[in-house]
């Protein structure tokens, strides 16, 4: 039998041999067949070992569950070893060739490709086949690089798809996989470990911490140092460092600089600008610019940063000074992320608001704290939204055990609760 079939035997859903499919992410799966039935190229998006594998092939399992034949659907993983043959859209031509001839599928053939940016002219293929109205596709893709959702995308695929953020575990998922209650103590709990798949199959921190390294590292060097072609190895690392320890906080690339510069480290603004940009690419951070609520327009200069899993700081630089208010409020982030919100953080009248939401014709002011503990702390935090003019909603996030009363129309949301608001 020809090697390449094996390899697409091995890692597909015709025979009858269990097969891994992972937790099941219903709100991804959900949301993502809402889109199926139609030529519109489904693009998953997410850092390294954010679970889009999984996903693609949970997909695949709904589809087949929901009549579509096991032989119409084809998943190819390009990042494992087995299909390294795939180096251009020819090789990717061929495979497909191959496949039709053996598996006779007859009808749409559902086509799954696994971090698709590692095929050099993929577009190509996947254009074709999402074009073909001789024999009909339907083209589910993933990748690591967040250019897959900027004007490089819509370039190569001239507008004909739907993309889809895959970020780490949610809190209600961790919970789930976890089998406990979704309380103040679990999400703590999750607020000290990480959300990315893999952790849960690790049995202790050890192993969590090499794990977590791992992937750091295989992004740093796979995603951004060897596609860029990275001159100083070490300032892309020591700037990932840097805005792991600074995520939540307010900083600038002049203000980076000048950070280097007072460690006798020799660096630029361009250099800064644009390692910073290659590491937001992969996902492994995310920035939030600032936006003038009264004016309605973002800010340009100063950002605040927040990582795609706390894992980084949790189980690689935990030594470093964090306090537990900044790890609520990268979560917050996270969460209104997944919920599909533009966010950004506000400023008003000279306060800082942590976070506005955006989505569609809805808007969301948030605050984050750790606990209210005294009337200083609950007159800081809600003093910054009772400035806000409009009547949009007004929400204070924190993990206190009570939940405090309305106040001038401003909630308080218990941490855990968040996503039922949202």
């Amino acid at each position: 039998m020809d090697e390449r079939l094996q390899a697409l035997r091995k890692y597909n859903l015709w025979d009858s041999a269990p097969f891994d499919f992972g937790y099941e992410r219903n709100g991804y799966t959900d949301k993502i067949a809402s889109y199926t039935g139609n030529r519109l190229v489904k693009v998953l998006v997410g850092q390294r070992r954010a679970g889009k594998s999984y996903l693609l092939r949970q997909v695949a399992r709904r589809l087949v569950t929901d009549g579509v034949k096991a032989e119409n659907t084809l998943i190819i993983n390009r990042e494992l070893a087995d299909f390294d043959f795939l180096a251009t859209h020819k090789d990717l031509d061929e495979l497909l060739r191959l496949y039709k001839s053996e598996l006779k599928p007859k009808g749409k053939v559902y086509l799954f490709i696994d971090e698709v940016q590692m095929i050099e002219g993929w577009e190509k293929t996947v254009n074709s086949c999402s074009q073909d109205y001789a024999e009909e596709y339907e083209v589910f893709v993933s990748g690591s690089n967040s250019r897959l959702l900027s004007g490089e995308l819509a370039t190569l695929l001239s507008g004909r798809y739907v993309c889809f953020e895959i970020l780490p575990f949610s809190f209600s998922e961790y919970a789930g996989i976890s089998g406990r209650e979704a309380d103040k103590a679990c999400y703590t709990e999750y607020m000290n470990g990480g959300g990315l798949p893999e952790l849960y199959a690790l049995s202790n921190p050890e192993l969590k911490r090499n794990y977590i390294s791992a992937v750091k590292d295989t992004v740093l060097l796979r995603d951004i140092i060897q596609r860029h072609s990275i001159r100083d190895p070490k300032l892309l690392e020591d700037i990932f460092v840097f805005l792991v320890n600074n995520a939540s906080n307010l900083v600038s690339v002049s203000g980076i600089v000048n950070y280097f510069k007072s460690q006798g480290r020799k660096t630029s603004y361009d250099a800064v600008s644009n390692y910073i940009g290659y590491v937001e690419d992969t996902f492994l951070v995310h920035r939030c610019d600032r936006y003038d609520i009264r004016g309605k327009d973002t800010i340009a200069g100063n950002a605040k940063y927040y990582l795609n899993d706390l894992a980084y700081r949790n189980y690689l630089y935990p030594g470093y000074g964090y306090g537990f208010g900044y790890l609520l409020e990268n979560l917050v982030y996270l969460e209104l992320r997944r919920a599909g919100y533009d966010v950004y953080t506000g400023v008003t009248k000279g306060k800082e608001v942590d976070f506005v939401a955006r989505k569609a014709d809805r808007a969301v002011y948030l605050q984050c704290a750790y606990l209210l503990a005294d009337e200083a702390t609950v007159e800081r935090e809600y003093s910054a939204l009772e400035t806000i003019a409009d009547n949009f909603e007004k929400v204070v996030v924190s993990l206190d055990d009570l939940t405090l009363p309305l106040r001038e129309g401003i909630r308080h949301v218990q941490a855990w609760k968040l996503a039922e608001l949202l």
